[in-house]
């Protein structure tokens, strides 16, 4: 790995008052195999702040992949700097929520960094559609975030991964692929492929989809449960499925038209997710649009896409964004890590933790 670009906020200001040498903070380096060193730059944080509005201009106006890396308390003056970053990793916590607090940043700093140059491109579109989703419209959001996982699947680190592992035959979708009970004004609407941990393939997929339609159209209930059967509630999108769409134009087509996160969104106030054990990917990204999410204590969350060469494509830079920042959804999503349900609960994935394994 080529040495990553490494800057301080002075020389920032300095390159940005200069004219000269921005690419190192805009412009992500033009090569057919690029590498972390050719799209990321480091913003180290500590040390004299110089024309903080000058440096979130420059930021601002960034195509890179910018990770910020703070040791000590920043003053007020650096907000609008961390903002304009794509995560901040910091050692102390720091007002607001621009950073994701760690014991060690300089470590965490180097795992960040080698997931950059596993997957140079997708990081890269992750960077430029958090800056998007952050304060586009939900519908705008999934619009912009389907365009960047479809030209993913055409790209060649989500052609590693899916040759890496190539796709098992996937079985067929039952009947009872949702079940739906219905109890005066409360319908209860439970993902049943415990098999494929609810893996959410075409079939479940439209099965929940069917579901959300029924709520949307009877407005006499008040409350729509959504849990899952099984050790899980999700385990995401069904790895024996990506990739299997004709092509990546006609992919973005079905992901629009049928998006279970858009029907959620739409009666978020009646839709309440009962989550445990795993929630991957869409197993988090589509419950996050409802506005009460509720967990159990032994549920956790992760989004792996970037493991794929891809980005969240459920929707989740829209709503795990919309719940954490965009920041956080960076930092989870460029690591791959767990996140517990205590955690989930203090960052505001979710908004009550209590026992709701079925």
């Amino acid at each position: 790995m080529s040495e990553v670009i490494r800057l301080s906020p002075r020389e920032i200001a300095e390159l940005y008052a200069s004219g000269l040498d921005t690419d190192v903070v805009t412009v992500p380096a033009a090569t057919e195999t690029p590498r972390a060193a050719d799209v990321l730059t480091i913003v180290d944080l500590d040390g004299p702040l110089t024309a903080p509005e000058q440096v979130a201009t420059a930021l601002r106006n960034s195509a890179r992949v910018l990770i910020g890396i703070a040791r000590h308390p920043l003053p007020p003056a650096c907000a609008p700097v961390c903002e304009a970053l794509t995560l901040t990793v910091s050692a102390v916590p720091q007002p607001g929520r621009a950073h994701v607090l760690v014991d060690d940043p300089e470590a965490e700093l180097d795992r960040l960094i080698a997931a950059v140059d596993a997957a140079p491109r997708a990081a890269l579109a992750l960077a430029g559609l958090l800056r998007l989703t952050a304060t586009a419209s939900v519908r705008d959001g999934l619009v912009a975030e389907s365009l960047a996982y479809s030209a993913l699947l055409g790209g060649p680190e989500f052609a590693a991964w899916r040759a890496a592992r190539p796709a098992r035959r996937v079985p067929p979708v039952p009947s009872d692929v949702v079940l739906l009970e219905r109890a005066d004004d409360v319908l209860r609407m439970t993902l049943n492929r415990p098999d494929r941990r609810n893996a959410l393939g075409h079939g479940l997929r439209d099965g929940l989809i069917r579901a959300l339609e029924l709520v949307l159209a009877d407005t006499s209930l008040k409350v729509a449960e959504l849990r899952g059967e099984g050790a899980s509630f999700c385990s995401g999108g069904d790895l024996d499925e990506f990739g299997s769409a004709v092509d990546p134009a006609s992919a973005h087509v079905v992901r629009l038209s049928r998006s279970a996160g858009w029907l959620v969104h739409r009666c978020a106030d009646r839709v309440r997710p009962y989550l445990h054990g795993a929630c991957v990917g869409a197993g988090m990204e589509v419950p996050a649009f409802a506005d009460i999410v509720v967990a159990d204590p032994g549920a956790w969350f992760m989004l792996p896409e970037r493991s794929l060469g891809l980005v969240p494509g459920a929707g989740g830079t829209v709503s795990v964004t919309r719940r954490i920042g965009p920041w956080r959804t960076a930092w989870m999503t460029l690591t791959g890590d767990r996140v517990t349900a205590r955690r989930a609960l203090e960052w505001g994935l979710v908004d009550r933790v209590e026992p709701c394994v079925p």
